[in-house]
């Protein structure tokens, strides 16, 4: 009768401790989605600085609002248009590497992520490293040079 006490009495502690094992589990698992289901958009970088300046112009391109792209580009960025052989696709994502600014030019350097829906293992992503090149007009910052892939033309991207 004593060994059937223990017996129970073991079984009731292994139920316990797995039952506070599963209820820990279930905890971190609420946790985790409720992080990934309320991570907003990434924070808005300083306009009046080169990244800021790449950040908005990106969004814009990617969001499709050519006119607001344009009005981050120096006037011989807006004039120049360039046919390309090779249109890629717009990424789906723009991350900042690094930035080196002067007094009145920067470079902002970016990769560039950009998936494919289809093929025959399923969906791909690669992901590209490219610049911006920036100047300093009327003591703000402007992109003079943009990745071919975030090119705005004459209120139309080139690209498909």
């Amino acid at each position: 009768m004593r060994h059937t006490y223990r017996m129970n009495a073991l079984a009731k502690k292994s139920d316990r401790l797995l039952l506070a094992i599963l209820s820990g589990i279930a905890v971190l698992v609420i946790i985790a989605l409720a992080v990934v289901f309320t991570r907003g958009e990434p924070a808005a970088l300083d306009e009046s600085s080169p990244a800021g300046i790449v950040q908005r112009y990106s969004a814009a391109v990617v969001d499709g609002d050519t006119d607001a792209a344009a009005a981050y580009l120096t006037t011989a960025a807006g004039e120049e248009c360039r046919a390309l052989v090779d249109r890629a696709p717009l990424p789906s994502r723009v991350v900042l590497i690094s930035t080196d600014e002067r007094e009145d030019s920067a470079l902002v350097r970016v990769s560039l992520v950009t998936s494919n829906p289809g093929g025959p293992f399923g969906p791909s992503e690669y992901e590209t490293e490219d610049r911006f090149s920036l100047q300093k007009v009327g003591g703000q910052w402007k992109i003079d040079q943009a990745p071919y892939q975030l090119l705005v033309c004459s209120d139309t991207r080139v690209g498909p």
